[in-house]
């Protein structure tokens, strides 16, 4: 209880009486032990497989850590769902920023579920490179796919990653697959042409673009055209139709001037909107029609063993790269070559040479 002192203008508490304590001591406990109380591994493979959605989450939040203690425990978690990963198919989507991808995966995802289909979407946020951060704003821009039961949505940053994917897109996939869900939904930045890596980890890649944007004569360059399995020109919807079949039959002449490619697969171009759902069913059966011609000649199976061999030999690269920086020598030698390479000193060849031989040592 308080009285309040008019010259001073303030309150005054009187002796005796104090405040009454807001929260239990004892429930700020109980609410703290139970945020340290992490799941087993046994915990997290036994919820996956029997699709529980927290559990998913909470190990793909465990397989993003990068805190080195969570590493084996992610490793085990992965190595207790590969049995039951592989039996999805994988699609990437790509495209410039602002040409409609969050939009156009909503449409199509929903589109999916209404016949079954049990969607995963793993979308992936630029981060920045000064402060780090990522919006992670794409459950807001589904907000219809994301109240679905068939469909489970999980934004990543990307980090410092090249090639618009998420640092541990590749063991996401796997969790995802072991879950239950039998559709992969990748959405990458939207990078321009260094779209490489989300290639190698899918089975389908659709490249997004828009009419009257200048991105028609993109189509005639090569770099990400080439990856392309099919191009879908999105807003396809009022005043723009006229436009997006002309961008179409751009792009359609533009395919005919790149080599064939491995699968035997002629890329098609289709016109969509994702507002109006027109052209929508035209994506998946295309889609379709591309398993159905992969798996006939035998491509999928193939793609699928050199893309494991791919995320091997990445893997090796990054856990190298990640124990050099992390060696107590190599840090405390790398501020005084970095401020001699600065001054002249050594060349930055000779540099380099003279850290990894020192760190080939340890």
């Amino acid at each position: 209880m308080s009285n309040f002192n008019k010259q001073t203008g303030s309150s005054t508490e009187k002796a005796g009486i104090s405040s009454p304590e807001i929260t239990n001591a004892s429930a700020i406990s109980q609410i703290k032990n139970k945020r340290r109380q992490q799941p087993s591994v046994e915990e997290l493979i036994s919820g996956i497989l029997s699709e529980n959605r927290t559990a998913l989450s909470r190990a793909i939040t465990l397989v993003e850590s990068t805190n080195p203690e969570h590493a084996e425990k992610a490793n085990e978690v992965i190595k207790g769902c590969l049995p039951e990963a592989n039996k999805s198919i994988r699609i990437g989507v790509t495209g410039v920023p602002g040409v409609g991808k969050s939009t156009f995966i909503e449409a199509f995802g929903k589109h999916l579920t209404t016949f079954g289909k049990k969607v995963a979407v793993l979308a992936v946020d630029p981060s920045s490179s000064l402060s780090h951060g990522s919006i992670l704003g794409d459950k807001t821009r589904m907000e219809e796919l994301v109240k679905d039961e068939n469909a489970f949505i999980r934004p990543s940053a990307s980090g410092e990653t090249l090639g618009g994917v998420a640092r541990k897109t590749r063991e996401s996939i796997i969790l995802c697959e072991a879950a239950g869900f039998d559709t992969i939904i990748i959405e990458t930045v939207g990078v321009g042409q260094s779209e490489t890596a989300v290639h190698n980890m899918v089975d389908f890649f659709l490249l997004l673009k828009i009419s009257g944007a200048g991105d028609e004569l993109q189509g005639i360059k090569r770099g990400i055209m080439e990856m392309a399995d099919a191009i879908v020109i999105n807003k396809a919807d009022g005043d723009n139709i006229k436009k997006a079949n002309l961008a179409k039959a751009e792009f359609n002449r533009a395919l005919h001037l790149f080599p064939s490619k491995k699968s035997s697969w002629q890329p098609k171009v289709t016109t969509c909107s994702a507002i109006t759902k027109d052209g929508i069913s035209e994506v998946w059966k295309t889609i379709s029609q591309y398993f159905e011609m992969t798996h006939e000649n035998g491509f999928f199976k193939t793609k699928r063993k050199e893309q494991n061999q791919f995320w091997m030999m990445e893997t090796i690269e990054e856990k190298l790269k990640s124990d050099f920086y992390s060696q107590p020598e190599i840090i405390a030698e790398l501020e005084k070559i970095k401020k001699a390479v600065q001054n002249n000193e050594i060349s930055p060849f000779a540099a380099a040479h003279l850290l990894l031989d020192k760190y080939k040592k340890i």
